[in-house]
Formats: C-alpha cells, structure tokens, sequence
C-alpha cells in the first residue's frame, strides 16, 4: 500500500506530502487542487507505460504543467507586507513526482533539455530512485539514474553500472526491469501498471454502456464503462452475485440486475420494484447507470493495489451517496483507495462508513496545501 505520496512543481503542488491510508478522501473548495492531484498520480500511472513524455505533451508540455509562483515564499510574503514576486532561483526547473510504502518507493524527476535539443518543450528525465521503506537514505537505494546512466545495486550489496546511454525521455521503470538483476523494477513497474482511474464513466444518450456488447470474460471494468454487462456477468459467474445483489438493493430497493443475451451479444438491464419487465440500459436514467458503473468497478474480481476515484458523485442525487460510500468502505478493504471528492455528503459518509482520511486542499497565495494533515518526511534525489 502506498502510504506517502509527494509532488513538487507541478502547478499549484509546488511542494506537497501527504499520508496515505487504506481509503483516502481528498477534498476542498473549486480550485483548490484536486485536480492538479488527481493529474499527478495518472502521471506516476503513465510512467510504468513508458507514456510519461507523452502525457505531459497533452497538458502543454512541461512549461504550461510547472508551479506558476516564486520558487519559495518570503515571510514577509505569505505576511502580505511584501508583495509575491520572483526571487533568484537557487535550484534547477524542475517537476517531482514520488511516492512510498512498507515495502518500495519511488521518486521522478523531470527537467528542461538541453541547449540544442530541437523539441525544447519536450521534458527530460533528469533523475529517478527506487529504494526499499517509506523514506529514501543513503543506504537503501538499490536503482539510481542520473542523466542517461543507470546504477543497480546487486545482491552484495555492489554497485553495477546497467545503462549509460539511456534515452532522456526512456524511465528506468521500463528500460531496466531485467528479471534476472532488477527484479524489484520489474514487481513495481507491474503494480504501477495495475493502478486503476475512473473518471470517463460515460452516462449519456450515446454512452457504450447503454449499447449492446460483445460478451467476453470481463475481471476489470474498461474505464469509459463500455464492457459493462461483460463486467456484470463476470462477477456473477466468479461467485460474487450476492455481493453485487446487496449493493444494488442497499441504493435500490427491491432492484435488482441482469445481463440478457442475443447471440454474442450482452446487454444489461435492471428490475426494479413495480415494473414488470426489467429495463434495458439505454432506458436508465444517468444516475442509476453511473452507480451500476461504480458497482461494477469496485467490486471487480481482479482488486488492484490502488483505485483512484475522481467525482464519482457525478449524476448521482445525493439519497445514493451513503450507499456509495458503503460500496466503497467494503473495497477499501480489497485496494487502497483515492476518492476525489467535492460532495459533502458523500465526504461524510465515507467517515461514517469507515476509518477514511480525510485530505482536506485549500489555496494559499496560488500554492496548493494540506492545512490540517501533519507533512511526513521526505527526501528528493538530488540531481
């Protein structure tokens, strides 16, 4: 489990540390930062794809993604006796993203290429660690790259020059994974890999969830929800019908779903009490095809080491939200969850249903903080 996570200059996160539990709520006013989060961990996600470049050429590139303001605030500052203004930066541009558990932790950090390069708004990998706790030292590192070169600690503890010559835009985490000498790259390259974000479930008119599907064996619902009935089936046949039956009566009383078959085709319907027939998904309203959605989501037969939910409130009125944090204090119980949320009610109710924390954003003079949370300890590699 992911117990701490940092972020530093990356939009309003100029530098930011938090502490992770089983089941964390992050919440605050418009614009105080969620999203920036939200958008950090994806990054940290698209680093095991080998995507981190790309993704952050779809934001604007490295300049329109970097903290806005000063590098650090004066206290005269943050005081108001001092108008913000910029000081002479004593460290290089520079975007960090990191994060640790019991077992691994993982820090990145990009940077400005070189003079000469011909795509000078393409980030760089300046530095990447990968070190055994929850806090980097100097004596569990056991993969560091700086520039273009790679070392890996073997199991003596020695030191073993992999790479010299890795590209600047290449992440060790997929360069470097040998089975054989870096097996420890390879077994947190592939839990990167299995983080899950839900923030597409499509609920419209032209939503592929309210089409029907190809029916096919379906553990991990897709993340715009378009192999719903699959994924519904699936949790039937893998032994998991009452679980789902109980979420779906707990918001839906007397309710209950099927997945009907024509040929290689599934669709999904629901019963619900009075109705003689069950309806069909293009017949459901936006807010009971986002809960089934949800349903089948978190409680997929295939639990990942992180589910990240971002407004999962959406469509839903709020009678459904206590429902919903109950569904999600039980997968909590499965995968470490992230809720974004701006919901009270749901915020709420996700204390009430289980032992959450609560990661409370606000803004100060542009800067993203966590006013109530005590900041645990960490260290950047330096460049």
């Amino acid at each position: 489990m992911m117990t701490r996570l940092a972020i530093a200059g990356y939009r309003s996160l100029r530098d930011i540390t938090v502490a992770l539990t089983a089941l964390n709520v992050v919440t605050g006013a418009n614009g105080s930062g969620k999203s920036s989060l939200y958008r950090a961990l994806r990054l940290l996600a698209d680093i095991a794809q080998g995507r981190i470049i790309q993704s952050l050429a779809v934001e604007g590139g490295l300049q329109s993604t970097l903290w806005a303001g000063p590098e650090a605030f004066s206290r005269a500052m943050k005081a108001g006796t001092q108008p913000v203004q910029g000081t002479v930066r004593k460290g290089p541009v520079s975007l960090k993203l990191g994060f640790s558990g019991e077992d691994y932790g993982y820090a990145i950090d990009l940077g400005l290429p070189s003079q000469g390069s011909i795509f000078l708004n393409d980030p760089v990998i300046k530095t990447e660690c990968i070190w055994t706790g929850e806090r980097l030292g100097r004596a569990n590192a056991f993969a560091l790259r700086n520039g273009r070169g790679v070392r890996i600690r073997d199991g003596n503890g020695e030191w073993r020059q992999a790479y010299t010559q890795l590209a600047e835009s290449d992440s060790m985490m997929t360069h470097c994974s040998d089975p054989r000498e870096a097996i420890e790259l390879l077994v947190l390259r592939e839990r990167m890999r299995e983080w899950r974000f839900y923030d597409q479930l499509r609920t419209d008119r032209d939503a592929p969830a309210r089409k029907p599907q190809v029916g096919t064996y379906t553990p991990v619902l897709a993340g715009d929800g378009s192999d719903l009935a699959a994924a519904v089936q699936t949790i039937r046949q893998i032994g998991a019908a009452e679980e789902m039956d109980a979420a779906i009566a707990d918001a839906f009383p007397g309710g209950r779903v099927e997945v009907t078959g024509a040929g290689a085709y599934c669709e999904i319907g629901m019963r619900q009490h009075g109705l003689l027939r069950p309806l069909g998904a293009s017949e459901l309203s936006d807010g009971t095809l986002r809960y089934l959605l949800l349903v089948a989501a978190l409680l997929s037969p295939r639990p990942p080491a992180l589910m990240v939910l971002n407004e999962p409130e959406t469509s839903l009125h709020p009678d459904l939200l206590p429902s919903l944090a109950r569904l999600i204090a039980q997968a909590a119980k499965r995968s470490q969850l992230i809720v974004v949320s701006h919901a009270p009610v749901l915020v709420e109710a996700l204390d009430a249903a289980a032992d959450s924390t609560r990661i409370v954003l606000e803004k100060e003079l542009g800067e993203t903080i966590v006013p109530e949370l005590t900041r645990p300890s960490w260290d950047w590699l330096s460049r």
